[in-house]
């Protein structure tokens, strides 16, 4: 029997960037997974604060090369990868020079949010799709974690659902405490859409606030987790009524359990995306 594989989207993982409650579950919910029986890939932003002699960052040229374009312009795609040699597990990063070669993560150095993090996030998951596409891996589960990856289901259950590599992959939104001001640029959908997205697909990013475009991930997943204390309750409100399966995480000490029993359970569920 083969394993089930999990492809991990986090935001955040450690080492690579400070230490935080995300951070940290991005760092050893893979690892933990990985021990568990499954196998694993796992991609982060290359954020430009991120260390890559110390951390021993390289870029992938097989996998490099390709141009995204987000707003009519050209973004190369380059990949790189670290391992963290204790867990036996590699690390994808998503990097491109227009992005993510500022030194810090999703704000400046004053705290303010970045005008183009929505043309960041779309270059993010497309970024990532395009990789996992070159190394043909299927993957049975993606777990994608923070709002910066929230993009993915949507691709994956409307451009990718045809996709023989992705047509039977079941995807899970992780939702923390890391609420964002205001919102993202309005011009979002003009920079992503595709024929594949309906009107009712794309409701929520008319008005891409936090809420909104956490909202829209939780339509297109088959499973949501709440991963802090703090949930907003709208989202939480949001998550509760929609019937999908959902994990509340109750101890730091046996999440790595909690999420693979969770896995499990969503492999074997019906599809309940909303209408």
């Amino acid at each position: 029997m083969e394993k089930p594989r999990v492809l991990f989207v986090h935001q955040e993982i450690m080492p690579y960037l400070k230490e935080s409650p995300m951070g940290i579950i991005g760092r050893y919910l893979p690892q933990g997974i990985q021990e568990k029986g499954k196998e694993i890939r796992t991609f982060m932003p290359r954020f430009g604060c991120i260390n890559e002699r110390r951390n021993q960052l390289h870029e992938v040229i097989r996998l490099s090369g390709m141009n995204l374009i987000i707003n009519d312009t050209d973004h190369p795609l380059i990949i790189k990868v670290a391992s963290i040699q204790s867990a036996r597990m590699q690390i994808y990063f998503i990097d491109n020079e227009d992005f993510f070669q500022r030194k810090f993560t999703l704000t400046d150095r004053n705290g303010d949010y970045f005008d183009d993090n929505d043309e960041r996030a779309v270059f993010f998951s497309r970024g990532v799709i395009e990789t996992v596409k070159k190394l043909g891996w299927a993957p049975d589960i993606v777990h994608c974690s923070g709002w910066f990856s929230s993009l993915l289901p949507l691709y994956f259950k409307t451009v990718l659902k045809e996709n023989p590599l992705f047509s039977e992959t079941k995807v899970i939104y992780s939702v923390f405490d890391d609420d964002f001001p205001g919102q993202l640029n309005k011009d979002i959908v003009k920079k992503f859409k595709v024929r594949e997205m309906t009107d009712k697909d794309l409701e929520f990013y008319y008005e891409p606030d936090y809420v909104n475009i956490c909202k829209a991930a939780v339509n297109f997943s088959d499973g949501v987790i709440f991963s802090s204390d703090k949930i907003n309750p709208d989202i939480e409100k949001y998550v509760v009524e929609s019937g999908k399966p959902l994990l509340k995480i109750r101890s730091m000490e046996s999440y790595i359990d909690e999420h693979n029993d969770f896995y499990d359970e969503v492999l074997v569920s019906e599809s309940v995306l909303s209408e």
